[in-house]
Parts: structure tokens; sequence; C-alpha cells
């Protein structure tokens, strides 16, 4: 059978000039992206800003979190693709690809992007959030060069390049082929959306390993939560097939366009069925990922694994797992909020470490140039080189990896014994965030334009915040990329204290609605006898005395913060 043919149009459309995307992309209310030629348009000026040789003959992957308006968002890139020129789509099927398994795709099949179709932990449903993002050649978030060059595309754009295509059945695996004019073509291949992240897993991890503890620990009880996002498959293969848990070990494994109601977010807040079940059924480990399954949460009764500490323990851990006994460490780092745990994890183990802007785009030339293998942000993102995307399930499997691995030397072991042996050996940087969520932007920013006058005149250093907290440091972030100079400043407010503890203050880009103010509280203990003391104990003074130093109250309105993690 010949393959169906289109034609190409000169659409004419008008500019929004609200589409500048973020750290993630753009995100906006699904209402926002229904308008007129909205999504058209910030597609059309995604392929116009590719790196060169640009999009004509390239390969993409599409896919993402299965929230609501993603299946017609991809019919869309695939009218858009084929008008301008694009040779090869490779989508998930059902639309359905998690960010890590697109990150692996397109390094695997040598692909020139990936245009992934989510929110993240956001939110879904006809009346909340979508996204869209584009992933780079090297599997990563596209550097802000090329952000910029979309947002300036599409402030400006008046033209579509659109072809009308036959609507492609997304349930169906194989290739369709398209013929349009002058002998182009468009090849439209619906893949398995888990078998190759899973064939990686198989590559990274040991899976004998993990299945003989599970066998060894027959009353080791598990429950992964997918919160309805993307990661239910993946998870169900993963965990029930591949290791051979019960089927009672997952839940919430259906992805659902409105995330079934909830809040696609693993934390102590939003994942609360998981974390009362954990509790009242004495679970040993609890897990979580969000909509588009590249967070994670660890958890077991009684205890949480804070993000901070998370990356740090698979830092110090890290030859237990067959991918870095094979490939070594080559470095680590962190977000700059992210707690200085990982810090004293390198420093020990003679390795280098970096801070970085908050943002997986930042990882990325670290990871290409060899610098970097194992980072993490204390917003439940943690990750290595395998991809250059965060990644939930890689983490998760990483601890179960390394439990397993400590297991078979002291029977018992427990996710709190691997964290109270982390402790008596580095000490713990306990560590808080408190989120002011859809807060007045106007005011937020005022906040902050206030804490920077503060910095750049000098005359914090040495003053007190509160009772016997007094500063060493104030300044307002700024980052130069080891590998090509670029620069990145106002990256976030650092008050550090003379005893190392620090406060961060940060507007985050990944809402949709108003401001997001994120206050960060670190604080260290080198004492072994104090380290049990919980985090909200050991921070109370700290946040308090953070709180009313910011203005929390005065800029944003809010006497309680929407989440702490």
């Amino acid at each position: 059978m010949s393959p169906a043919t289109f034609q190409i149009a000169s659409q004419p459309t008008k500019a929004y000039d609200d589409q500048k995307p973020g750290t993630s992309g753009l995100r906006k209310r699904v209402k926002t992206f229904q308008q007129k030629y909205y999504t058209h348009n910030f597609i059309q000026a995604t392929l116009e800003a590719m790196p060169s040789p640009g999009a004509k003959g390239s390969t993409l992957v599409v896919g993402g979190d299965g929230r609501y308006y993603g299946k017609e968002a991809i019919q869309i890139i695939i009218d858009i693709a084929a008008g301008n020129g694009v040779s090869k789509l490779i989508i998930g099927q059902e639309g359905i690809l998690s960010t890590p398994a697109v990150s692996h795709l397109i390094r695997k099949h040598k692909a020139d992007g990936g245009i992934l179709l989510t929110a993240s932990h956001n939110p879904g449903g006809p009346d909340k959030d979508f996204g869209i993002k584009f992933n780079v050649s090297n599997g990563g978030p596209a550097p802000e060069a090329i952000t910029n060059k979309i947002f300036s595309i599409a402030s400006s754009l008046t033209t579509l390049s659109l072809a009308s295509l036959p609507k492609v059945d997304l349930s169906k695996l194989g290739s369709q082929e398209f013929q349009g004019p002058s002998g182009s073509t468009l090849n439209v291949t619906v893949i398995d959306s888990v078998e190759s992240y899973v064939q990686l897993m198989r590559q990274v991890f040991d899976f004998d390993q993990i299945r003989r503890f599970l066998q060894r620990r027959s009353d080791f009880t598990l429950l992964f939560d997918a919160l309805h996002g993307v990661t239910g498959p993946y998870g169900r293969r993963l965990f029930i097939q591949e290791l051979g848990l019960p089927d009672s070990s997952v839940q919430h494994c259906i992805p659902k366009p409105d995330f079934g109601g909830g809040h696609p977010d693993p934390n102590l807040t939003y994942a609360h069925e998981l974390v009362e079940r954990v509790e009242a059924e004495s679970i040993h480990f609890g897990a979580a990922s969000d909509g588009d399954g590249d967070r994670n949460m660890i958890i077991g009764k009684g205890v949480f694994v804070n993000p901070s500490d998370s990356v740090a323990v698979l830092a110090a851990q890290a030859k237990r797992i067959p991918y870095f006994k094979k490939h070594g460490i080559s470095g680590v780092a962190r977000s700059m909020p992210t707690s200085q745990a990982l810090d004293r994890v390198a420093k020990r183990l003679g390795i280098p470490h970096y801070e970085v802007p908050t943002g997986w785009k930042f990882f990325g030339n670290l990871m290409d140039s060899g610098k970097l293998s194992i980072c993490g942000e204390e917003s439940f993102g943690t990750g290595s080189d395998h991809i250059r995307e965060k990644d939930g399930l890689w983490a998760i499997l990483a601890w179960l990896n390394i439990l397993a691995s400590l297991d078979e030397e002291t029977p018992g072991t427990t996710l709190d014994t691997i964290l109270q042996d982390h402790y008596a050996t580095y000490g713990r940087n306990y560590f808080t965030r408190y989120d002011y969520e859809e807060v007045d932007g106007d005011r937020a920013g005022e906040m902050m334009e206030r804490l920077r006058r503060w910095c750049s005149s000098g005359e914090l250093v040495g003053k007190e915040m509160g009772s016997g907290f007094t500063l060493a440091q104030a300044d307002d972030f700024s980052y130069t990329d080891p590998v090509d100079g670029s620069v990145a400043k106002k990256q976030g407010i650092r008050l550090i204290f003379q005893d190392g503890s620090r406060v961060i203050v940060r507007l985050s880009g990944t809402g949709s609605q108003g401001a997001t103010v994120r206050l960060y509280v670190e604080r260290y203990e080198e004492d072994s006898s104090k380290v049990k003391t919980p985090a909200s104990e050991a921070l109370k003074d700290l946040v308090e005395a953070a709180q009313a130093f910011v203005g929390i109250v005065e800029y944003t309105g809010r006497k309680e913060p929407t989440v702490i993690t």
C-alpha cells in the first residue's frame, strides 16, 4: 500500500508574547494551550530554534505523562513536524513516555531532540496545567540559549508551516510513512513505552541481587505509588514482572489525564495516601514518583529519606551498584539550594563536587565533559550520567540495590540503619523547604529585590539573624559553567552563617499561576549523639528567624507554607 500523502500550507497566525520557557519548559493552564494556534506557535518556534542543522531531516522523540490535552498536542506536533521537514518521529504508545525514558531514547536512537508533553508534578485536567519542553540531542533539557531563541521566535511569529496528515493511531505499535511534496517524507513510529527503559535499568542495576534480597527477607514489604502518573506501567513492569513482587506492592498505576484528581508530586503532603499506608501497615520501603517520572520520594515506617540526604547516601554507597563499579565516579553535583551533605561525601571520597543553579540542564555539560556521575536536587530529583534527566525510578532502584547489597553483609539492614550509619560517618545536614505557592508575583518580586539590595550593600555580614546566627556571607548566587564559560545570574539569595548553616530564598519558575516562594533552611550537626533529633526540632529556631528576616508574612501574606518538605 502506498503511503498517505500530505501538502504543506503557510498558515497565518498571531504571535503570543507569553511563551517564555522556564527551567522545565513552558507551563500554562490547559485553556491557554487550547487558544487558537497557541500550541502550534510554540511547536513552530521550537523547531525553528533547533540547533544546526535544524529541524529539516531530523529525528525527534515525542511523548508525555498522559495528562489532559496530551494526545491532541501530539497530533499538532505531527502536523507541524511534517510542515517543517522533520524526517522521523518516535512516539510512545498512547503518547506515554516518562521524561527519563525520553532522554534515554534520544541517546539510544541518536535523535536530534525530543518534545515532552508534561507539566511534571503540577496537577492535570481540563482546568489545570499542561506543559511542553524541548530536550536536545544529548537527552537533556534545552540550554538557555535555545529557550531564549524559542521565546524570541514565538514573540514575533506570523506564519506556521502546517501540514494536514491523517490522524495517527497512537494505540497501534509500528511505523507509518507519509509522503509530502518534493519527495519529502515523514516516518511516524509508535513504540512500546516501557521496554527500552527497562532494558537500560537491567544494565545499571543488579536485579538478581535485589531478587535474592526480596526472597531472603520474606517479611520485607514494599509499596510503590505512581500517583496515576506516567510511571505506573514502568513500576508494574519493574516491581512485579522483573523483581517478582506481588500486585499489592503497587498502587495508582494507571495513568490518568487528571492524575485521579490528585496532585502528582511525591512529597509528604501530596503523597499522603502512601504515607498513611506506610505508617499504618508498617511497610519497610515506600516510594513514589511524580507525573512525568523524574522525581522520587522514599520513606519507611518512621523514616523519611530527605532528598538532600538521598543523593549523599547514593554517592557514598555507589560502588555497590554495577554501573558505578564499571564506570567509576568522576564527580558529584547538587543544585545550590540542596544541602551540603553531598559535599561532605565528595571530600571524603576525594572526588570533585559542583554547586549549580536549580534546573537539570546545568548538570548536562558536566556529564558530557566527563566531570559528573551522580547528582541531585532537593526538590526530589536524583540521577546519574546514565541519561541526562533526573530519574525517579532509577533512584528507587538504586536504594533497593544498595539495601540488598548491605543486607548481604549485615542482615536486617533497613532504611533507618543506612541513614544512621551515614550520619555517624558524615554528620547530619538538617534540611527543610517551605513552599508558599501562588502568592502575588509583584509582592514576591519586591521581597527578592529588597534582599538583593541588602546583599549587594554588604551590610548584612557580621549581623545576627535571630538568636545566635551570625551572617558570614550574603549574596545572590551566580554560576559560571566550568565547561563552556556561560554565566547564570540571580539564581537565589544565599545567607550563609558562621556555623555553616544556610538560608536560601528563591522564586520558582515551575508553577503556572502566580509565584512560588521557596525558603530553604539548613543546619549542620557533627555530634553523632545528636543526629537523631527530629529535623523540625533541630531547625525550629533557624526557620523562625529566617521567616521573620526575609519578610514572608509581610510580602506573601501567608502565615503558613503550602507545603513543607
